[in-house]
């Protein structure tokens, strides 16, 4: 990364966040705003004890953080499907491996876990892989985790698909609540052209190079309460 364009004050890396983040089109044509459209920037996504979902302030290792939330309407036999993307400016690196890593310890403590009222993610599996593992030449890591989603509103269980990329001190991630009509694949094939846009932005504004000249064709694994998700 050129040093030149890595946001060292909470103003800067507000700007550059904001400049990344997926646009509803980047989903596809029929993706509309959700509302609230945006998340509070001054709040981050806690996962407690009790495997519920709860906003705390945004910790000082952060330096700004955004979270959009989208939605597909429901038509031609399918339900709602619900969006978001999410990036985040750590202070360092190594702050922004620690969220990776806690995704993991997240998972195996709680495979259910609670958003709001009314809605539950349950049977979650993460696959991580490095640079240069799973086709990954185009991040530092990369975190995808699938389970089922179901909500008092929309029935389930449905296909929930969460992926996040890590490149230096950000983290990039897009996700996706299925309901009626909606397979996993369509899920992974409405997730893919935005997070790889969101990737080519970062690298746009930050200087870094894609080691093997840009993303692969599919990022599938291989082997909100939580606004991020």
């Amino acid at each position: 990364m050129d040093p030149a364009g890595l946001p060292t004050t909470a103003t800067r890396a507000a700007a550059l966040v904001r400049e990344v983040v997926a646009q509803p089109a980047a989903f596809g044509p029929d993706t509309v705003r959700s509302s609230p459209y945006e998340s509070d920037p001054r709040r981050w996504a806690v996962l407690g004890e009790d495997c519920v979902w709860e906003q705390r302030a945004r910790p000082r290792s952060i330096l700004a953080t955004l979270t959009r939330h989208y939605e597909v309407p429901a038509g031609g036999g399918r339900g709602p499907l619900r969006l978001t993307a999410v990036v985040t400016a750590h202070r360092t690196a190594e702050r922004a491996d620690w969220e990776n890593a806690e995704v993991l310890e997240e998972m195996m403590r709680c495979p259910s876990q609670l958003l709001r009222d009314g809605e539950v993610l349950g049977e979650l599996t993460d696959v991580p892989a490095y640079f240069g593992e799973a086709l990954s030449g185009y991040a530092d890591d990369i975190l995808t985790e699938t389970g089922s989603y179901a909500s008092d509103e929309l029935g389930g269980p449905h296909a929930y698909v969460w992926s996040q990329t890590r490149i230096g001190q950000f983290t990039l991630a897009v996700s996706a609540k299925g309901s009626e009509g909606w397979a996993e694949s369509d899920l992974f094939d409405r997730l893919r052209d935005p997070h790889s846009g969101m990737r080519a932005a970062l690298r746009a504004e930050v200087g870094r190079d894609a080691p093997d000249g840009g993303d692969p064709p599919s990022a599938r694994p291989g082997g909100t309460g939580d606004d991020r998700r």
